[in-house]
């Protein structure tokens, strides 16, 4: 993707100081959240099939740029150790906050302690929060290594993947009573707001402290490999839904592969 017109045309955009180039990144994956979220105002009645199906596709993605945008470049910036000791990192900080913060995921009901004492709609705000934010943390680690190309790629991805993840969001609202369509499309919406301060603090840490780069690669990735395997999977291989979700999430793998070797 070097020098090509996506490249020169976000620079002129976000300006050349990777923690703006975060911050903008953190914007547009948003953005595709939102569109994501509003189509459930058009299209109110998705099935569960095709959720399923779309939620595959957004693991596919993620898988993918996982090792493509995060694990292989980090590994070529600082070695293999410190992207294997970032993605333990990364997966356990994720574990202790599933078990340790109250939530509410739609099909599995909620996890953690306290959650007779919160309000639902909190509880499954948090469940989204916690889903989200290693995705706006991961681009603004891409941002903040300086390599443009493969950040903007990760960025794609990562955009790609939120739209279907704003309407299972919306829909899972509504699902668990969260009163009209507007309100869900909004909830939809909020939960990817959570990806632009983790986008600017992504993008800052590396920029800063260089060295940590390869470990907030690695940080990242396993951060995205634990959703994937903890979150979405459980929630999509269900009896009736695993191939279509299978189907999905292999589609999801080969549009990432596309993109990744296309745009160079």
């Amino acid at each position: 993707m070097e020098n090509s017109w996506i490249e020169r045309t976000f620079v002129a955009l976000a300006g050349s100081n990777p923690i703006w180039q975060g911050l903008a990144g953190g914007l547009i994956i948003a953005a595709f959240n939102t569109i994501g979220a509003l189509v459930v105002l058009v299209w109110r009645n998705p099935s569960e099939r095709i959720l399923n199906a779309a939620l595959g596709f957004a693991a596919g993605v993620m898988l993918t740029a996982s090792f493509t945008s995060l694990i292989l470049p980090g590994i070529e910036y600082g070695g293999v150790w410190p992207v294997i000791i970032g993605m333990a990192l990364g997966a356990i900080f994720l574990d202790l906050a599933d078990h340790l913060t109250p939530h509410l995921h739609p099909i599995t009901g909620p996890e953690g302690p306290q959650t007779k004492k919160i309000r639902g709609v909190w509880l499954f705000i948090i469940a989204i929060t916690l889903h989200n934010a290693p995705e706006g943390l991961a681009v603004g680690v891409g941002f903040g290594s300086g390599d443009i190309p493969n950040a903007l790629k990760l960025m794609m991805a990562i955009g790609i993947q939120n739209i279907p993840e704003g309407l299972a969001v919306a829909v899972a609202a509504l699902s668990v009573g969260m009163g009209t369509y507007f309100y869900a499309s909004f909830v939809g919406v909020r939960a990817g707001l959570v990806e632009i301060p983790l986008a600017l603090f992504g993008a800052w840490a590396v920029t800063v402290a260089a060295p940590i780069l390869p470990y907030a690669m690695g940080f990242a990735a396993g951060a995205m490999l634990y959703v994937i395997s903890d979150e979405i999977v459980p929630e999509t291989h269900r009896p009736g839904f695993e191939r279509l979700a299978t189907i999905g999430t292999m589609l999801g793998v080969v549009v990432m592969l596309y993109l990744d070797v296309t745009l160079g």
